[in-house]
């Protein structure tokens, strides 16, 4: 994948990238490493890291992944370690991995609600605070938060999600007023319906369900979806804004289908 819009920093600037084993998370981290970006890859997955390592270096990128385990505190903090040994000091932070499930408010089971706020939320703020401090005593960093649509308009079964997400949010705002002069950015990138992997162990009925909520809340309006590698896009521009301006928040939203054109001649 080439980013030719966005040209390499002149400086190093060592990233890690959180659910890198897909989707979005594997987008980004090709798009920072065509940008000039050490990146280092974080999930839970293991293998497919290990081959997306593989393919950024064969492309000459410097690239080395690491195992993240979200729902561990203790793996939280050997993590941060082994980053900043692996390819430090770490300058970039996306945060984009999430914990997902779909269900009623009032049937979900609150084990399973407090483990989605706790990956999306409370152990993504452990690692913002382990990164994020040599950042600070340096004076240069970006923390990039990878959201949701669901915090601008809720979803229906999705309750947990969209109460992390929100929370996420807040988070990212109070973050921001406490760095300004920091040399520290923090940015949120909000995407839309996003075409990954997200959904596809979910029970069939369930899903047919949230759609038709969806549908009657006016939530679905058109089937289009997005790319992975548009909101890597969002990502790298935020990242890539020269010093003195702070990309606070981008939305990245799927254009609706055009209308077909007739062709010329064609009975209308």
């Amino acid at each position: 994948m080439t980013v030719a819009r966005f040209a390499p920093h002149p400086a190093r600037r060592a990233a890690i990238v959180t659910g890198a084993s897909s989707g979005i998370g594997a987008a980004t981290a090709r798009a920072l490493a065509a940008a000039g970006h050490p990146v280092v890859l974080a999930a839970r997955r293991t293998e497919r890291l290990a081959e997306l390592a593989a393919e950024l270096s064969a492309s000459g990128a410097e690239a080395v992944a690491l195992p993240l385990d979200l729902a561990d505190p203790a793996a939280i903090d050997a993590f941060a370690a082994a980053a900043d040994a692996a390819l430090g000091p770490i300058e970039v932070l996306v945060s984009n991995a999430a914990a997902f499930g779909l269900g009623r408010a009032l049937e979900v089971d609150p084990e399973e609600f407090a483990a989605i706020v706790t990956v999306n939320l409370s152990n993504t703020a452990r690692l913002v605070a382990r990164v994020s401090g040599p950042m600070c005593a340096r004076g240069r960093g970006d923390l990039v938060f990878v959201t949701s649509d669901v915090t601008r308009a809720p979803r229906p079964m999705m309750a947990a999600y969209v109460a992390s997400k929100s929370g996420m949010e807040g988070y990212v705002r109070a973050l921001q007023m406490e760095l300004e002069g920091s040399g520290v950015r923090a940015s949120v990138v909000r995407p839309g319906p996003t075409l990954t992997e997200m959904g596809y162990s979910w029970d069939p009925a369930e899903t047919t369900t949230a759609i038709e909520e969806w549908e009657r809340w006016g939530l679905a309006r058109h089937d289009t979806f997005l790319r992975p590698e548009a909101v890597a896009d969002a990502v790298v521009f935020a990242v890539s804004a020269r010093r003195g301006v702070h990309v606070q928040s981008i939305e990245v939203q799927p254009e609706a289908p055009a209308p077909a054109v007739p062709e010329e001649g064609a009975a209308p």
